[in-house]
């Protein structure tokens, strides 16, 4: 049963319900509050009825005239509930069959329902923030495996170029062929960590399968414990749960990009505690100014400060870091330094 004849059904029902209550109530009325006088005989030309017969007669009479009406009525509403049915739901139909026409080609459209806010202009509205979602998640897909081809695409192809020279050369001697291939277990290295980085992203990106305690002072010491350059670590115990793998990765990225964007001779200190009642890891370091109109930019897939794309680092670094934080409903706060350079706080 459609909801347009569930709709009629009840309809009907509340009203036929609803009249023979009025019925039996005014019924009711009749029969206790009203008294049958006899009238004079000489106005009738038979002798008129005994007073009580009078009265049960008057009230059979009343009863069968009610509800002969309320049948009629009853039949009659039915079928304005069904007009009045088709009226409310006009509105559902036209979403509906907005939302059928709508794919993936043409996700930009919406339903734009117009009229009164009630509940199904909610419902519109509601829908169309899903589509813009949606859309907005579609078009960020394409942009990454748009640019995830062309970083695998690049290094295959110098890769392939570096193995076509160095065979169609004759005169090529034992020392050349061992540095092209050097060069290629290079690029084959580089390749390895970007898949590495795009398997990672998407691990983040789906969620976590489990949640242990940790604790991000003990993640962050014993990372930077295998790092050579000169770091300024203050760190406070911070405990959290989470995924320790994947929070690792956060810190060890958050680092190597201080130490990567940094000045000669610069500084980089990292902090880990509590901040504002959330555990939490603070990144800061010296380096090149960064306009605070691009600091959006910095955690999308493939964006590079100060670099070509196929310069060094792989662009993946900040997205992880923001995917991580997702997945362990961590807030990221960046923001550049006045002097140059970068800080980035993740409360867990």
């Amino acid at each position: 049963m459609t909801i347009r004849v569930r709709l009629t059904l009840l309809y009907g029902t509340l009203f036929a319900v609803a009249g023979a209550l009025l019925l039996a109530l005014t019924y009711l009325l009749l029969a206790t509050q009203l008294t049958w006088i006899a009238p004079p005989p000489e106005i009738f030309d038979e002798p008129p009825l005994d007073p009580l017969l009078q009265r049960e007669a008057d009230l059979r009479r009343f009863v069968m005239a009610g509800a002969a009406g309320l049948g009629v009525m009853t039949v009659v509403s039915v079928g304005l509930g069904w007009v009045m049915a088709g009226r409310a739901l006009r509105p559902l139909r036209t979403m509906t069959a907005a939302a059928r026409d709508i794919s993936a080609r043409n996700l930009h459209q919406r339903l734009a329902m117009t009229g009164p806010g009630d509940e199904i202009k909610n419902l519109a509205d509601t829908f169309d923030g899903l589509l813009a979602r949606v859309e907005s998640a579609f078009e960020a897909q394409r942009r990454f495996v748009a640019n995830a081809s062309h970083e695998l695409r690049t290094p295959l192809t110098f890769e392939r170029t570096l193995l076509e020279v160095a065979l169609a050369d004759p005169a090529a001697t034992a020392d050349g062929l061992r540095r092209v291939c050097g060069r290629a277990l290079e690029v084959n290295g580089h390749q390895e960590r970007l898949i590495e980085a795009l398997l990672t992203l998407a691990r983040s990106q789906r969620g976590l399968d489990h949640r242990e305690p940790l604790d991000l002072a003990s993640i962050t010491g014993d990372l930077l414990s295998d790092v050579s350059d000169r770091v300024e670590a203050e760190l406070h115990p911070a405990s959290a749960t989470g995924d320790p793998r994947l929070v690792e990765r956060l810190v060890a990225n958050l680092v190597d990009n201080a130490r990567r964007h940094n000045t000669k001779d610069g500084w980089v200190r990292v902090w880990t505690g509590v901040h504002e009642g959330r555990p939490s890891l603070r990144v800061s370091n010296s380096g090149p100014r960064i306009p605070l109109a691009l600091m959006g930019e910095l955690f999308q897939p493939f964006r590079r400060m100060g670099s070509a794309r196929t310069g060094e680092g792989l662009g993946l670094g900040l997205s992880i870091v923001a995917a991580i934080a997702a997945a362990h409903d961590a807030r990221v706060d960046a923001r550049p330094i006045p002097d140059g350079g970068l800080e980035v706080l993740v409360a867990f």
